[in-house]
């Protein structure tokens, strides 16, 4: 259960209610800082509708946050949105794969990306050695926007954590196609 209220459009001022347009419990949540809450959805927007990154790749690093730090909020919700920007079954199946050290038919790009999502989970920064190695592939751009989105998402699942938001039902049944260990 929330430690907050999930407010509806209704309980907000009219100048805020645009941001409750994704109809989600964390945007519920979050609209009792509205402020912030407008801040945050800016930054969400443009990783999602502005950034010029690869969405499929995007989609694959926020997904191995999600999965790594075992939100299942983050995680289901992502499998969804990833859908929508070409994440196949096959992509889920080889980050799996990769966050266990296992092999996966994932082209070297995914997997240099994914490596440096793990890496800023467990250490904090991506090595140099995994830096240069996605660096072949993108332009200065494009890491920003990477090390950026991972950095977002890192914090994402920690407010999802800290203030306890529920997962809508829909998102529940991704758990039954990926279980993620360690969540019930």
């Amino acid at each position: 259960m929330a430690r907050l209220p999930y407010l509806e459009a209704d309980q907000v001022a009219p100048e805020y209610r645009d941001m409750l347009k994704r109809n989600t419990n964390l945007h519920k949540l979050l609209i009792n800082s509205p402020d912030m809450a407008r801040a945050f959805n800016g930054i969400g927007g443009y990783i999602r509708f502005k950034s010029k990154l690869d969405p499929r790749l995007r989609e694959l690093a926020i997904l191995q946050v999600g999965w790594m730090e075992k939100s299942e909020y983050e995680f289901t919700h992502h499998v969804k949105i990833g859908r929508e920007f070409g994440v196949t079954d096959d992509d889920i199946a080889g980050l799996m794969a990769e966050t266990e050290s296992k092999p996966s038919t994932l082209e070297p790009q995914a997997k240099a990306i994914l490596k440096g999502a793990r890496e800023m989970i467990r250490e904090l920064a991506i090595s140099d050695g995994t830096f240069a190695e996605i660096k072949q592939h993108l332009s200065d751009e494009h890491m920003v926007d990477l090390v950026l989105t991972i950095a977002f998402y890192c914090g994402v699942v920690r407010v999802l954590a800290t203030m306890k938001i529920d997962n809508e039902p829909y998102y529940k049944e991704v758990l039954q196609q990926y279980p993620i260990p360690g969540v019930n």
